[in-house]
């Protein structure tokens, strides 16, 4: 039978080949490094057996799918020492996450620290024992007969919510048994590195109506230097916790009074404005006109929309003069209605209306977190409308404006195209022709991407840009939503050349996604040190004693003058606190004023990177600070 593998090399091998034997075949080192593989798209077990053509692809830790099957095996030895160390347990579900994985528990007395240290030498013990992930397939009576015998109420429920003809396997490791669709690694040998993270409340399938469980969060690596560097990687992250920066450097806060509703402080409010100015100018270039719609329309609006059977639940709701009203969780219904109070002829498309709007989206206040996950944003949104012809050029010209926006924060991204969800509204024929637009923009501008199949929008595909930290995290951002079902649900038309009336295409896009998440971001990218034209103090003034206090607010009324944003230090304390504050407070500039300054017209300069930097004239530097931010004005 003839096998292609990656790259499109054809070998020709004997039907009933194992995946890991090709593995073998191709390199011995891959081998070595192989967790699962791909069969036509749809990944299996290295022990599976081939016996037609194919085409096949090895994964190792490097694939985003190998890092899933690793971690998911993880969990599997994680409930097996659970089940180990207290048999009473009852298991719920296991599953990979973005970076690691979970396991839920049911247990009458609550996890501690020291159980978790407990589990993690069990875990060792299991993948000393270096037992095989067998793969069983059962029928559905026989996968409820079995999991009634253990005990496992859980494992029962799921079992009777599948379909009769649905098919059931489960995976044993050692003497442990548990539902599962795969697929998993070799063994449990391959586990060289893990480490159990936190322990959380999660009730079962999601709804606050059933039982609290245990959750226990883990990560593993196939080497330990790889744990040590994460490890590493998340000491520095809760440095730069956003939360911890935030009141810090006295920029946000949140109070119990309105849980998910930031208040943003006066620095706060420096970097929103610099956000929004820079967006509103380069939005401005690109012949985009700005908007803003109310937060509380009617709930018919909402139902015409789709978003009443879609999104109801993440909604919040009020009645005025009788009738039902919804807070609007996105803008585009509003732009809609903005874009049907005038007529349109083809010759005013594309039409760009582009809205800083104030959203309100029910989130469960145990997600909640910081400015990252919030009950109100503000999206940076803009609709865009058109005619068909136009959709190739209007997405590529937002990607180009994405990646401009990108580019000055110093972000480094990722792209993934969108499909059909299950829970989704229009056409098929639309949706193929949406998803075929937007993989076309991308493939002309020679983008990479990734396919996320089932991830779009209720009524379009989208792509969505994730950015790389300087942690090396990414976080999903920017987004273009092609939408052919809005313009049909509210019958939006203009006037073609032939004098007819036509359906426009519409764009739903943001940029920074939402203004608050993105300055969340922001402020563990920076870990707090912003750019000097994104910092809320650029420079701080540092009067030696008090007698130099009229000469600092000398320098600081040139400073204000120039645009440079600038504060006097005028407690008195002395001047190696004041420096030592300022530097905590990551101010790109100290200004050391006293005699010697004073005399000469100069400031004493000290930077946030290189300390002192010797004495300069009050112009002079001026000069320097206005050159560093010029591009962003």
């Amino acid at each position: 039978m003839k096998v292609t593998l990656k790259g499109g090399v054809e070998k020709l091998y004997k039907k009933g080949i194992s995946l890991l034997e090709i593995a073998q075949d191709i390199s011995p080192r891959l081998a070595k490094e192989a967790l699962i593989a791909k069969v036509d798209g749809k990944a299996k077990d290295l022990s599976v057996k081939v016996d037609e053509d194919c085409n096949v692809e090895i994964l190792t830790f490097e694939d985003e799918e190998g890092r899933k099957a690793f971690w998911h095996s993880t969990s599997h030895v994680m409930a097996q020492a659970v089940k180990r160390l207290f048999p009473e347990t009852k298991l719920a579900i296991g599953p990979a996450i973005d970076e690691g994985f979970y396991y839920d528990f049911d247990r009458d007395e609550s996890f501690t620290p020291s159980d978790l240290e407990k589990i993690e030498n069990e875990m060792a013990k299991i993948a000393a024992e270096d037992y095989p992930f067998c793969r069983i397939d059962v029928t559905k009576e026989e996968a409820l007969s079995e999991f009634k015998k253990m005990g496992e109420p859980y494992k029962v429920e799921l079992i009777e919510a599948l379909p009769e003809d649905a098919p059931i396997s489960f995976y044993q490791q050692g003497e442990f048994k548990d539902l599962c669709a795969g697929p998993h690694i070799p063994s449990t040998g391959k586990i060289k590195a893990f480490k159990l993270t936190s322990l959380a409340g999660a009730y079962w399938r999601g709804d606050e109506r059933n039982k609290m469980l245990q959750r226990i969060y883990g990560i593993s690596f196939p080497k330990k230097s790889m744990l040590d560097e994460y490890l590493k990687r998340i000491e520095e992250a809760k440095k730069r916790d956003h939360r911890k920066l935030g009141r810090e450097l006295d920029i946000f806060s949140l109070h119990e009074e309105g849980p998910g509703f930031p208040f943003f402080h006066p620095n706060g409010m420096v970097i929103w404005n610099l956000l929004t100015d820079f967006w509103r100018k380069e939005h401005t270039k690109r012949g985009y006109k700005e908007i803003k719609t109310p937060i509380i329309l009617n709930e018919e609006l909402w139902r015409r929309s789709g978003h009443w059977d879609h999104y109801k639940e993440n909604m919040y709701f009020t009645q005025i003069d009788g009738e039902n009203y919804a807070v609007k969780p996105m803008n585009c219904p509003g732009g809609i209605l903005m874009y049907k109070t005038d007529s349109h002829s083809y010759r005013d498309l594309p039409i760009r209306l582009g809205e800083l709007g104030l959203v309100h989206r029910h989130e469960l206040s145990g997600v909640l977190h910081g400015l990252m996950r919030v009950r109100c944003f503000t999206q940076d949104d803009a609709h865009i409308f058109m005619t068909p012809s136009q959709i190739e050029d209007e997405i590529i010209g937002v990607i180009d404006l994405v990646d401009y926006f990108y580019q000055i924060f110093g972000f480094e991204y990722n792209v993934e195209l969108s499909t059909r969800p299950e829970n989704s509204m229009g056409s098929d024929e639309l949706w193929e022709q949406a998803t075929s637009a937007l993989q076309g923009a991308l493939e002309k501008k020679g983008m990479p991407y990734k396919i996320n199949e089932g991830d779009g929008a209720f009524y379009g595909p989208k792509i969505d840009f994730h950015l790389k930290d300087s942690l090396g995290r990414t976080w999903q951002c920017g987004t273009i939503q092609l939408d052919f079902q809005m313009p049909e649900r509210f019958d939006l038309a203009y006037i073609g050349q032939d004098g007819e009336k036509h359906r426009p295409v519409m764009i739903h896009r943001v940029i920074f996604g939402s203004i608050e998440r993105f300055i969340g971001i922001l402020i563990e990218h920076y870990g707090g040190a912003f750019p000097v034209w994104l910092a809320p103090v650029q420079a701080k003034i540092l009067p030696i004693s008090e007698k130099h206090l009229d000469y600092a607010y000398k320098v600081k009324k040139q400073l204000d003058a120039a645009g440079i944003r600038a504060e006097v230090d005028e407690r008195n304390e002395k001047i190696g606190y004041k420096v030592r504050d300022a530097q905590m407070k990551r101010i790109p500039f100290m200004l050391v004023t006293g005699d010697k300054e004073a005399s000469e017209n100069t400031v004493s300069v000290r930077t946030r990177e290189k300390g002192d930097t010797g004495s300069k004239p009050i112009e002079e530097f001026i000069n320097e600070v206005n050159e560093l931010v010029s591009k962003f004005n």
